[in-house]
């Protein structure tokens, strides 16, 4: 029978959750640690869940969100039935991870301006990955565990994301507003590696601290959008005419002799 909600300390938990999951993946993260890095016994954890699973359940319904969503009616978090655990994420990255200017620029055959189409798209995936930053790494690293979490996240996700921005760049090559590249597939896979290396990994590199926030985002913006975005068409220089020599001066520079002919004066 469900108890009624024990002291609050659901933020602390699911902190400290996302930690250890994070570091461990789901298979090797216990009980046990997540009760040490919240600095609670063990026993203490299942007033608030049943199991693991129900842990990392929780972690995915309430920590992506700041602050946290509402929270479960009465506690424990009972164990999620097969298949919920990956309904769920796609849901909540369905929800909020939402890439609106990305959708609209796939409604379109060309852009009425190339350059902040793609800015816009850029920024947009840069703060769905630094929002959910934590949370992203726990499911990554879990996903190795979890093969139907994997088929999820790196299949239907990434490989979904990837599949639709290499679309909208081959469509905008054909409209003659982005530079040719020979594989959209892989041109779509670098700016996607790009923007979470920089808003996520980029926070777990000690050699990166000196990168502020605005500095890493500002950079991998400028230089993607101008990596791809059309130069402006420009009118043609026509090389400048050499004026004609006359002939007699022709075959006097030809052959390295002055010429002979009256100068004037």
């Amino acid at each position: 029978m469900a108890r009624s909600r024990p002291a609050d300390r659901v933020p602390a938990l699911i902190d400290a959750a996302v930690r250890v999951f994070s570091a461990k993946g789901f298979r090797r993260a216990q009980m046990a640690d997540i009760a040490l890095a919240m600095g609670v016994s063990p026993g203490l954890l299942y007033n608030y869940v049943e199991s693991k699973a129900a842990l990392f359940y929780l972690v995915i319904d309430q920590g992506f969100s700041q602050p946290a969503l509402v929270e479960p009616q009465s506690f424990p978090v009972p164990t999620p039935p097969p298949g919920a655990l990956v309904k769920r994420v796609a849901e909540r990255f369905r929800k909020d991870a939402a890439m609106p200017a990305f959708t609209a620029a796939l409604g379109r055959t060309r852009a009425e301006n190339p350059s902040a189409e793609l800015e816009a798209i850029v920024r947009e995936l840069y703060a769905n990955v630094h929002r959910t930053a934590f949370v992203t790494t726990m499911i990554e690293r879990s996903a190795l565990d979890l093969p139907e979490l994997a088929e999820l996240f790196y299949g239907r996700m990434r490989g979904g994301l990837v599949a639709r921005l290499a679309r909208l760049i081959e469509s905008r090559i054909a409209a003659g507003q982005f530079r040719r590249v020979r594989h959209p597939a892989v041109a779509a896979r670098l700016i996607i590696e790009t923007v979470t290396w920089f808003a996520r990994h980029r926070c777990g590199d000690p050699a990166s601290e000196d990168i502020t926030d605005e500095a890493a985002e500002e950079t991998t913006v400028e230089l993607l959008v101008n990596s791809l975005v059309a130069a402006p068409s420009r009118p043609r220089l026509l090389r400048p005419q050499t004026p004609t020599a006359p002939p007699a001066a022709k075959r006097a520079i030809r052959y390295g002799k002055p010429s002979r002919e009256p100068q004037p004066g």
